[in-house]
């Protein structure tokens, strides 16, 4: 009882002695080339009816989406650098279907499957049209992904898991051996889920996307604009760092692993680190050897994922396989961030043996809130209901972000009913504890994943 107590008193005084830093480091990934011009921070007092906090996939969208339900209300999205400066612009550029807890899981209950299935094929859609409204190609490629099998026994259970799917009405194809190889140019894998609707995108250029389209809507973006605190009330205030103010009835947090910075959600998700690199552009005889001919992004079966795609230009990127945690939801640079690149090169020669010796041009980490299932969750909180949040949006966020700023827009409208099949709505994960606890449970999850 008195080692129960001593914890539990540890966990609650835990953020006092380990308080968490307000780091905003710049990104550097290949996508980031793409990211559009920031916009200037804001020089005056501004006063909204909404203010979103951050500017990437989730909170342009739902920056978006508002102005789209209450085309009167005046919309501000404060982001903290610019505009895809976290995860939206560091992610693996896979835009898949369904969501990281559901993808290609045979046991969920059908009818929800569907369902989600359908809310997630939309969302791609609606990206396509959103191109020809924007005037901006973020390379959208939708033909379809895969999840390959990186053992025999994984490959063995992909036919009866495609059969549970498809009686669920996802088409989804089990492949053999051979069918993945022809596809991908590889013989690392033993088979293959394929699914048609998933496929890829230029993640810098989705957020130029959104972020055109937030701002067609009429939404007022200002960058480099990072909020410090929240007072809380019937409206709220927002301080930023450069001493202006911001107040409104409604906040939209889409702060992804830097919701805690702001005192919100610390218990719900944890930062995990995952890295991506990218070679230069493949000449003509290169690509002929590689042999991707249907230049299908992918991912295969293991818990810690590694996937990959091909790029329009011919450059072909991976990522995943480690997993990080830093102490106190740290946000530095990762200390050993040369061994994951290491194992991604050493992945990239065995899938691909004709760039063994290829160098990556770029490289680059990034965090993204995970939580214990895996699952997002999106809702009202505060002690007024009147901060609207979108967190843990790992694994397949390049997709269901967006579908989630749909949601937050719903819920501002008071349509959130519409959402009420949804069980990410107003439900949070497990709780996750305070350090030092949360540093070994999430190291003892990472390693029992890695076995």
């Amino acid at each position: 009882m008195a080692v129960g107590g001593a914890a539990l008193g540890l966990n609650a005084i835990s953020p006092g002695i380990w308080p968490e830093r307000p780091l905003f480091g710049l990104n550097r990934s290949h996508w980031a080339r793409a990211l559009p011009a920031p916009n200037p921070p804001p020089t005056r007092d501004l006063d909204a009816d909404f203010v979103v906090i951050g500017g990437g996939f989730t909170g342009l969208s739902a920056a978006y989406y508002l102005r789209q339900v209450l085309p009167q209300a005046k919309v501000v999205l404060l982001e903290a650098v610019r505009c895809g400066n976290g995860a939206s612009a560091r992610n693996g550029a896979m835009l898949q279907t369904s969501t990281e807890d559901t993808y290609m899981e045979p046991d969920v209950d059908p009818v929800f499957h569907r369902r989600l299935y359908a809310v997630t094929r939309d969302n791609i859609e609606r990206i396509r049209r959103l191109q020809a409204v924007t005037g901006v190609d973020c390379e959208l490629d939708t033909r379809g992904a895969l999840q390959v099998a990186f053992t025999q026994r994984d490959a063995q259970a992909m036919p009866r898991i495609a059969a549970k799917l498809r009686a669920a009405g996802l088409p989804v194809d089990d492949w053999g051996a051979e069918d993945v190889a022809q596809a991908l140019g590889t013989r690392a894998y033993h088979g293959g889920l394929y699914e048609p609707a998933s496929g890829q995108v230029h993640p810098g250029k989705l957020v130029a996307l959104w972020k055109r389209a937030a701002e067609l809507s009429g939404a007022e973006i200002y960058e480099g604009a990072a909020v410090t605190a929240v007072d809380e009330g019937p409206r709220l205030s927002l301080h930023l760092a450069n001493g202006i103010t911001a107040r409104s009835p409604h906040v939209v947090l889409a702060t992804n692993v830097y919701t805690s910075r702001l005192g919100y959600l610390r218990a719900a998700v944890a930062p995990i680190v995952n890295h991506v690199a990218i070679t230069p552009p493949l000449g003509p005889s290169e690509l002929a050897a590689l042999g991707w001919s249907r230049r299908i992004p992918f991912n295969d079966s293991r818990t810690n994922v590694v996937y990959a795609g091909l790029t329009r230009d011919n450059r072909v990127h991976i990522g995943g396989g480690v997993e990080q945690y830093e102490f106190d939801d740290g946000l530095a640079d990762p200390a050993d961030h040369g061994a994951a690149l290491g194992f991604l090169r050493r992945e990239l020669a065995r899938l691909y043996p004709s760039l063994a010796d290829a160098p990556f041009e770029r490289s680059w980490w990034g965090f993204v809130d995970m939580s214990v299932t895996g699952a997002s969750s999106v809702g009202r909180m505060g002690r007024h209901g009147n901060i609207l949040y979108a967190i843990g949006l790992s694994g397949q966020g390049v997709n269901f972000t967006s579908v989630l700023g749909r949601v937050l827009g719903d819920i501002a409208a008071g349509k959130e009913r519409g959402w009420s099949w949804l069980p990410y709505l107003n439900h949070l994960p497990p709780y996750v504890p305070n350090e030092p606890f949360r540093w070994l449970g999430v190291e003892a999850g990472i390693g029992l994943l890695s076995r």
